[in-house]
C-alpha cells in the first residue's frame, strides 16, 4: 500500500467510532461481510467493490500497530519510514517511473496502480479471513432465593434459564448446511489468474480471501452457530452457602464457537431469614428465655439447635445477656463439610409479673435478704 492517504474512511466503512474496541469492530465486520459478499450478491458490482473495502478496513482496525498508523497519518503502509518520500534516490533527486505505455485494460484497470491495488487487496483479503479457532462459551450468572434450612442441609432445585446452544441446523459452524463449500471465483485454489498484454499476474481471489471454500450464513442463527433455548436445569445446592454464594454448574453457561467448550452457569444464593436462628458466619446465634429462679440458681434447659434438641448447663447467678457456647453445633462450610460452626446461645432473664400478693410478698422477701443495690457503682463509673 503506498503511504497516501486513503480514498475512503475505514471508520465509516464499517460504521464504527473511532475508540470502538476490537470486538466491536469485529461483530461489524462480520455483519457486513455476510450482507456483501459476492457468492450472496451475484453480478452486483457494488457489493463487490464494497465486500473489499470492509476487507481492508477491517484488516487495518483489527491490528493495533496498523490501526496507530491509521489513526495518525491517514494511511498504513508496511514499507513506510519517516524521512525522505517514497522514490527518492540517494542523491535527494526522485526517481519516477512511467506506466503510461502498458495497456491494463484487460486486468480492469486504468493504470499500473489500479492493477497492483487489486493485487495487494487480493493479499489483504487473505488475512482478513479469520480462522475458525474453537472459541469458549460466556459464562452466565443465576440468582436464586432460597430457605434457611435448604441453605443449612443442602437441596436440589429445577431452574429455568436461558442460554446459547449449538445451532442444531448448521452444526454449530455458522455455515448453511455445515458445510463450507469451493469457491466459485477460483474453483477452490484460492487463486485467480489474469493476463494482460502479454502479462501474467496471479493473485489472491478476493470473494474466498484466498481459503478457497466459501459458504452462506445459515438461515437458523445468522452465521452465530448458536441459538438461544430456554432449558430447565437440575442445580445441586451444597449444604452451607450463604448469601451471596456462588455456586458453580460446569459446562451449563453458553456453548462455545466452532466447536469450542461451553461455559459455566454460576448460581448466586440469596437466604430468607429465620425467626429463631441468626445465621453469622457458620455460627448461629439464638436467645433463650430463662426465669429469675433459673438465673439464680442454675439449672439445665433444653434448647433448640438445627440437628434438634440439645442440652445446655445454666450456672448459678447467670446475668441476662451472657452466652454460651455449643461447640459444632452450627453450619456445616460449604468449602470443607467436614468442619462445622458453633452455635451462641444468649440467655434472656424473664421477671415475673407481681399480680398476685403472695408473689409480691415473696419478692419483698427477697429484696430483704438480698439488699444489694446493682447500681451503687454506677454514677462513679459515669463520671469524667
Amino acid at each position: 500500500m503506498s503511504p497516501t492517504a486513503t480514498k475512503f474512511d475505514y471508520y465509516e466503512v464499517l460504521g464504527v467510532r473511532r475508540n470502538s474496541p476490537v470486538k466491536e469492530i469485529r461483530a461489524a465486520y462480520r455483519k457486513l461481510a455476510r450482507k456483501y459478499h459476492p457468492d450472496l450478491n451475484p453480478g452486483d458490482k457494488s457489493a463487490e467493490e464494497k465486500f473489499k473495502q470492509i476487507q481492508e478496513a477491517y484488516e487495518i482496525l483489527s491490528d493495533p500497530k496498523k490501526r496507530q498508523m491509521y489513526d495518525r497519518l491517514g494511511f498504513y503502509s508496511e514499507n513506510y519510514q519517516a524521512g525522505p518520500p517514497p522514490g527518492s534516490a540517494p542523491g535527494g533527486q526522485n526517481v519516477q517511473f512511467d506506466f503510461g505505455g502498458f495497456d491494463f485494460s484487460d486486468l480492469g484497470g486504468a493504470s499500473f496502480r489500479d492493477v497492483f491495488s487489486q493485487f495487494f487487496r487480493g493479499a489483504r483479503a487473505a488475512k482478513t479471513q479469520e480462522p475458525q479457532h474453537a472459541e469458549r462459551g460466556e459464562d452466565l450468572e443465576y440468582h436464586i432465593r432460597i430457605g434457611f434450612w435448604d441453605s443449612v442441609r443442602g437441596a436440589v432445585k429445577t431452574l429455568t434459564v436461558s442460554r446459547l446452544v449449538a445451532c442444531q441446523l448448521c452444526r454449530g459452524t455458522g455455515v448453511a448446511g455445515g458445510v463450507k463449500k469451493s469457491c466459485s471465483a477460483c474453483g477452490g485454489s484460492g487463486q485467480v489468474v489474469q493476463n494482460a498484454r502479454g502479462m501474467r499476474f496471479q493473485i489472491t481471489c478476493s470473494a474466498c480471501g484466498g481459503t478457497g471454500k466459501i459458504g452462506a450464513s445459515c438461515r437458523q442463527c445468522g452465521g452465530e452457530g448458536r441459538v438461544t433455548e430456554v432449558q430447565s436445569i437440575d442445580v445441586r445446592i451444597p449444604a452451607g452457602v450463604a448469601n451471596g454464594s456462588r455456586v458453580r454448574v460446569p459446562g451449563r453457561g453458553n456453548a462455545g464457537r466452532f466447536g469450542g467448550p461451553a461455559g459455566d452457569l454460576y448460581i448466586v444464593t440469596e437466604i430468607t431469614a429465620h425467626p429463631y436462628f441468626e445465621r453469622r458466619g457458620d455460627d448461629i446465634h439464638t436467645v433463650v428465655p430463662v426465669t429469675v429462679t433459673e438465673a439464680s440458681l442454675g439449672t439445665k434447659i433444653e434448647v433448640p439447635t438445627i440437628d434438634g434438641r440439645a442440652l445446655l448447663r445454666i450456672p448459678p447467678g447467670t446475668s441476662s445477656g451472657q452466652r454460651f457456647r455449643l461447640r459444632g453445633k452450627g453450619v456445616p462450610s460449604a468449602r470443607r463439610p467436614e468442619q462445622r460452626g458453633d452455635q451462641f446461645v444468649e440467655v434472656k432473664v424473664v421477671v415475673p409479673k407481681p399480680i398476685d400478693e403472695r408473689v409480691r410478698n415473696l419478692l419483698r422477701e427477697l429484696e430483704k435478704l438480698e439488699p444489694e443495690n446493682p447500681r451503687r457503682d454506677l454514677f462513679e463509673r459515669a463520671e469524667v
